[in-house]
C-alpha cells in the first residue's frame, strides 16, 4: 500500500476484475492505485518548456503505462529514462516521452542532454525537499511528457526552463493543484497564449446587451468599433441585421471585437435545431427563440443549444404568461427576455408588472434548483436602468439609445455606470 499524505486520485478494484494485481484478492478487499497528475509551462519561446506528468505506483496503471512505453518504441518519440548523469537515475524512476517528433540528431541531442538532466534533477530535488516522500521513492514511477521546440538553441535555457517546469508540475501533482475554486475563478478570465482570445460566459451579471438592429453592416461595424471595450458588454446581432446579411454577420462582428460575446437574435419560430446549428457554425455564443413558437420548437432550441455548449435564450415578447410557458418546457433556457416591442408603448403599470415578473421567474427557477438570467428590453434608458437592476434584472438590452447616438461611447457609458467594475480591474497576477 502506498501512503501519500496529500490528496489523491484512487481507483478501487474488487476480485471480479481480471488483473493479476487483484486476482487473488477477497471480494471485500480494495486495491488502491495512485495516480497524481501535474502540468506546468515555464519560460519563453523558442526554449519554452511545457511538462505534463503522471506519478503513480509501480503495480498500478501508471506502472503498466511506464513499462509499455519503455518497451514500445515509436519513430520520433523514443522514450528515455531521466538520468542525472550516465549510469545515475533519480528515484522515483522517471520516463521522458518527447512531445515533438525528433527528426534529426540535433533535436535528439537537446532531449538526450539538457532536457533529460533537467527532468532528472527536478525529480531528485523534489525528493530532497520533501515534495515527494523519500520513503516512497522505490514504490513510485513518473511518466513525464517533455516539449522541446525544434528551433530551441540555448542549451542553458532548455535546462533552466525544463527544470523549473518539471519541479512545478511535480509539486502541483503532489498537492492536487489546481483547487476547484481556482478553476472556477479563472475559467472565464483566462486567455490562452496561443489562441489569444478570451471566450466569455455569462457568469458575472449584470450586463449591458447592445442590440445591433441597424440593417447596415458598415454602420454596424462602426458602432462596434466605437463602443468602450468593457467586460460587461454583450453584442446582439439583431434580427434585421441577420435578415439582411445572414448569420455570417456574427463572424464579421467578431472580427472587430474578438473577445465579444455575440447573441444571434434569430427569433426562431420553427425548425429550432436547424437554426441553432446555423448560428453555432458562425460562432454565435447564444441564440434567441421567440416565446411564441411551439413548445416542441422551444424544446428543440434549448436541447440543441445545450448540446453544442451555447446559451439558449427565449424572448417573451407578446407572450401572455411567461411563467406558464417556462413551466411547460422540458428544460429551462439560460436567459429569458422580458421584452416590449418597439411598436408598442408601455404604461407605468405595465412596466411595474414587468419588473415584478423578474422576481417571480427567479423564484420559480430557484425552486427547481436552476439558474436563469433575466433580461429586460424595449425602450430602455439610463433613468429606467436602475429600477430594472434593483428589481433583479441581470441583463439590460439597449438598442436605439446607443446605436443611433451621435456619440456611441458616451451613450454606452451612461448605462455602464450602473453595472460595476470590469472583471479584472485591479487584479494582481498570482499563480
Amino acid at each position: 500500500m502506498i501512503h501519500i499524505k496529500n490528496k489523491r486520485f484512487i481507483l478501487s478494484v474488487d476480485s471480479k476484475v481480471k488483473d493479476t494485481a487483484v486476482k487473488n484478492s477477497k471480494p471485500t478487499d480494495r486495491v488502491i492505485w495512485l495516480m497524481l497528475i501535474g502540468e506546468a509551462l515555464v519560460g519563453k519561446e523558442p526554449e519554452i518548456a511545457h511538462i505534463d506528468l503522471i506519478i503513480g505506483n509501480k503495480d498500478g496503471p501508471v506502472g503498466i503505462a511506464f513499462t509499455n512505453s519503455l518497451a514500445s518504441l515509436s519513430v520520433g518519440h523514443t522514450p528515455l529514462l531521466a538520468v542525472i548523469r550516465p549510469n545515475l537515475m533519480p528515484k522515483p524512476a522517471t520516463l521522458i516521452v518527447p512531445k515533438v517528433t525528433v527528426k534529426d540528431l540535433d533535436q535528439a541531442s537537446k532531449i538526450f542532454g539538457p532536457a533529460q538532466v533537467a527532468v532528472a534533477k527536478a525529480v531528485a530535488d523534489s525528493v530532497e525537499e520533501g515534495i515527494i516522500p523519500e520513503d516512497q521513492v522505490d514504490d513510485l514511477v513518473i511518466i513525464c511528457s517533455v516539449f522541446v521546440h525544434p528551433g530551441a538553441e540555448d542549451l542553458e535555457k532548455i535546462y533552466h526552463y525544463n527544470y523549473g517546469a518539471t519541479k512545478l508540475a511535480i509539486k502541483r501533482a503532489m498537492t492536487d493543484y489546481p483547487p476547484i475554486d481556482k478553476i472556477m475563478y479563472e475559467k472565464d478570465r483566462a486567455v490562452h497564449p496561443i489562441y489569444g482570445i478570451r471566450r466569455p460566459r455569462l457568469w458575472r451579471p449584470p450586463y449591458l446587451q447592445i442590440a445591433l438592429d441597424i440593417p447596415n453592416l458598415v454602420e454596424t461595424k462602426r458602432i462596434v468599433d466605437e463602443l468602450p471595450q468593457r467586460d460587461m458588454i454583450l453584442l446582439e446581432a439583431g434580427t434585421p441585421l441577420i435578415k439582411r446579411y445572414g448569420v455570417g454577420v456574427i463572424k464579421e462582428i467578431k472580427e472587430i471585437w474578438k473577445d465579444a460575446f455575440v447573441i444571434a437574435d434569430l427569433k426562431t419560430l420553427d425548425v429550432g435545431k436547424v437554426e441553432v446549428d446555423l448560428a453555432f457554425e458562425e460562432t454565435a455564443d447564444a441564440v434567441v427563440a421567440s416565446g411564441l413558437a411551439s413548445k416542441e420548437t422551444l424544446d428543440n432550441v434549448i436541447y440543441e443549444a445545450h448540446r453544442l455548449g451555447i446559451y439558449a435564450v427565449i424572448d417573451m415578447m407578446n407572450v401572455q404568461d411567461p411563467l406558464k410557458l417556462l413551466n411547460s418546457l422540458e428544460e429551462n433556457p439560460d436567459v429569458v427576455i422580458l421584452h416590449r416591442s418597439i411598436d408598442r408603448e408601455i404604461t407605468l403599470g405595465e412596466e411595474q408588472s414587468q419588473l415584478e415578473l423578474i422576481n417571480e421567474i427567479k423564484k420559480e427557477a430557484k425552486k427547481a434548483k436552476k439558474k436563469i438570467l433575466v433580461a429586460v428590453a424595449g425602450g430602455m434608458r439610463p433613468e429606467t436602468t436602475r429600477n430594472a437592476l434593483e428589481s433583479g434584472a441581470d441583463i439590460i438590452i439597449v438598442g436605439r439609445y446607443i446605436t443611433q447616438s451621435k456619440d456611441v461611447k458616451k451613450s454606452a457609458r451612461e448605462f455602464l455606470e450602473f453595472l460595476g467594475e470590469d472583471t479584472d480591474l485591479m487584479r494582481e497576477h498570482i499563480e
